[in-house]
């Protein structure tokens, strides 16, 4: 680490304003001190989102520490390497801070906090098994970040909250623990706005930083630190619950979009037309901005956040809550389709083999949490097919899939294919050198109307194919121009049964990728 040695003058403010809240400095030497190193940084959390965080922490004030509980994270680290996957720029960030001296990693969160006067908090915040928000990890970092707390410290949350929670959680348990008033140390809201696969373009100021303290001097205190982190402008708002509802109506606002892009999607097969092509035309209008229809959406973000709200509020939310059963059921939808495909082809599906492509949520990132693809595995599984899984990142056989290979698909024949997350990986694939097979593709990933297979394109493609390409007579689509295989608007089939809810989720404008 850097010598932060200075003169006496210096080292008197530093004893009475060692960090930056309630500092009488200039914001000259305020911005200096936090830019030089002089004030010691420590980033909790050291995960897809926390490393490429703490590395531009580093690379702006030249002083910190980031803490994990994973000792095998810590140890690669150490080494000068990134653990996170498919982020560019990021492995030689990492490796050029920790030649540097400029940013180390440890496991322990207490010494870290001893040592810090500034504490960044990216952890994941995840629901229990009634969706209610999980707080156990921040929680746990809030501990050890109590034990090191002095005066003048700032501590900022960038771990998605829900709102109210740095108010009525955070700041008394830090007061608590640590035994400071809360008028000793800063609380502020900062939320992460980053993508896997960009992260340090939106980090380094891709989008404005929201800023919100439990204080005015929390919140000018963060808006010191992000005003050099950032090239963007820093948005500071009223306060920290402020702050947090910006980051969860974010999410929320994606879920609603992308449920609504769903409902719309599935029109295809009744109107026997492209839903993509038309929203993709509707999309032409200013006003108008429909998300991209499909499987379902993963990640850590939004299928979380609504439930961050939902049956916390005296409102019902109902707009929320029904967006987000849409979602939730869409990988059933997709199974539902899969198995109506297999019927026109004299296959059951208890009987059949098939491939599910793509098992994280996103391509080209290495993440499987809440994946459509778990979902469409489990359904196939729970109606008796045999289910296999090619993914280049993660084994299939760790959700319940024999793997395979994208090269071993030629030696194989299956009855169908399932396009869940269209990896890079799988433009290898031959599709004509494949046995003859049903494929229902869940993205707009490939067209096949010149082989041999059977495709079902999820609400249609975007160059204006229908779900079943070509209008033929084995279309599904009666004289009168009924569907015969149309449900009602209850999900109710026209002989009384009703369909199988199950999970899903959606995801941004690109097709259901989460931040």
């Amino acid at each position: 680490m850097p010598d932060v040695s200075g003169d006496a003058c210096d080292a008197a403010d530093n004893q009475t304003t060692g960090g930056l809240y309630g500092s009488s400095q200039s914001p000259d030497r305020q911005r200096d001190r936090l830019t030089s190193g002089e004030i010691p940084v420590a980033v909790y959390g050291l995960g897809k989102m926390g490393l490429p965080l703490a590395a531009v922490y580093a690379e702006t004030t030249g002083n910190v520490t980031g803490v994990d509980i994973d000792p095998a994270v810590v140890e690669t680290i150490t080494g000068g390497e990134s653990h996170v996957i498919g982020e560019p720029g990021l492995a030689a960030l990492v490796a050029d801070q920790v030649d540097a001296g400029r940013l180390e990693a440890t496991i322990d969160g207490s010494a870290a906090a001893s040592a810090a006067r500034i504490h960044v908090i990216i952890v994941p915040t995840l629901l229990d098994d009634e969706n209610d928000p999980d707080l156990t990890t921040v929680e746990s970092v809030v501990d050890d970040i109590a034990a090191g707390l002095a005066p003048g410290d700032l501590v900022i949350a960038e771990s998605t909250l829900p709102p109210g929670t740095c108010r009525d959680v955070l700041e008394p348990h830090l007061a608590s623990e640590s035994g400071l008033a809360t008028d000793e140390f800063g609380l502020a809201f900062c939320p992460e706005r980053t993508s896997s696969g960009t992260a340090l373009r939106d980090i380094r100021g891709q989008y404005p930083k929201v800023v919100g303290g439990v204080d005015p001097e929390s919140t000018r205190a963060a808006a010191v630190v992000y005003d050099e982190l950032s090239e963007n402008d820093v948005h500071p708002v009223s306060d920290a619950t402020t702050a947090e509802a910006v980051k969860v109506f974010e999410g929320i606002y994606r879920d609603v979009n992308i449920g609504l892009a769903n409902e719309l999607g599935l029109l295809a097969d009744e109107l026997d037309v492209s839903t993509r092509e038309a929203m993709d035309t509707a999309n032409d209008l200013p006003m108008c901005q429909l998300h991209d229809p499909g499987p379902g959406v993963g990640g850590h973000c939004i299928p979380y956040y609504p439930h961050f709200l939902l049956g916390r509020t005296e409102e019902p939310m109902a707009v929320t809550e029904t967006a987000r059963r849409v979602n939730h059921e869409m990988p059933s939808v997709v199974v539902d389709r899969l198995e109506r495909e297999l019927e026109r082809v004299d296959t059951d599906i208890t009987d059949a083999s098939i491939v599910v492509l793509g098992v994280t949520y996103r391509p080209g990132v290495e993440e499987t949490r809440a994946s459509p693809a778990l979902g469409v595995i489990d359904d196939l599984l729970e109606r008796g097919a045999d289910v296999a899984g090619v993914d280049p990142l993660v084994d299939p056989a760790d959700y319940g899939a024999r793997p395979v290979t994208i090269e071993g698909l030629s030696d194989e024949a299956f009855d169908a294919a399932v396009i869940v997350t269209p990896h890079e990986a799988f433009d290898r694939i031959d599709w004509g050198g494949l046995e003859p097979m049903v494929v229902v593709d869940g993205r707009d990933a490939v067209d096949l109307s010149e082989t041999p297979h059977r495709e079902y394109d999820l609400a249609g493609s975007s160059d204006g194919r229908p779900p079943r390409g070509s209008r033929d007579p084995d279309d599904g689509i009666e004289r009168d121009g009924t569907d015969r295989d149309r449900t009602d608007h209850d999900g109710t089939e026209r002989d009384g049964t009703e369909r199988e809810p199950s999970e899903a989720v959606s995801a941004s404008t690109d097709g259901g990728n989460d931040v």
